[in-house]
């Protein structure tokens, strides 16, 4: 298998820390999208939106996604918003599997007020709002991160999403 595989969810949600253990079990190379974005920048991610402006980031994130090869056995963790904008969940799909890590805002929020790390531009631990904000955030994404190819929800680990790929690639062989 050669296929590159995308780790697609909210903020929180896992992508980085499971796209790591998945790419570790399939003897992949892991990427992580807003570090490699932070590193051509030589800026944070926060730094980008706050002197750019989210439009910038996003035009970054796009370019950053395109540079991608098909097929480089890769597992790329995605920033929260990258399949939304710029036809980029079309990339992705056209690129290789798609993995949405659905977790619900309330686990979210635990995840980050209990992670302390307040590097998310978009999410602010010291808002009273972070909760509502999420669900908002959550559902106006849901659409979009529903059209990957595997949807696990809840807490998952790297061992079952690999027993979910071996199901998907066995099915898409037949």
């Amino acid at each position: 298998m050669t296929t590159n595989i995308f780790m697609l969810g909210m903020p929180s949600s896992g992508k980085s820390t499971l796209g790591r253990q998945l790419a570790k079990e399939l003897n992949y190379d892991f990427v992580d999208l807003d570090k490699k974005i932070e590193i051509s920048e030589g800026k944070k991610i926060s730094e980008i939106f706050n002197l750019e402006g989210e439009e910038y980031f996003r035009k970054l994130e796009a370019e950053n996604l395109r540079k991608i090869e098909p097929n480089s056995k890769l597992v790329i963790a995605t920033g929260g918003g990258t399949p939304i904008f710029r036809s980029n969940m079309d990339y992705i799909k056209e690129s290789g599997i798609s993995v949405f890590l659905d977790v619900k805002p309330n686990k979210l929020e635990e995840r980050m007020r209990n992670s302390k790390k307040n590097n998310r531009p978009l999410f602010s631990l010291e808002s009273d709002t972070l909760l509502s904000t999420l669900t908002k955030t959550y559902d106006e994404r849901i659409e979009v991160y529903s059209q990957a190819d595997i949807v696990i929800e809840g807490d998952t680990d790297a061992n079952t999403i690999m027993w979910i790929l071996d199901a998907h690639f066995a099915k898409m062989t037949k």
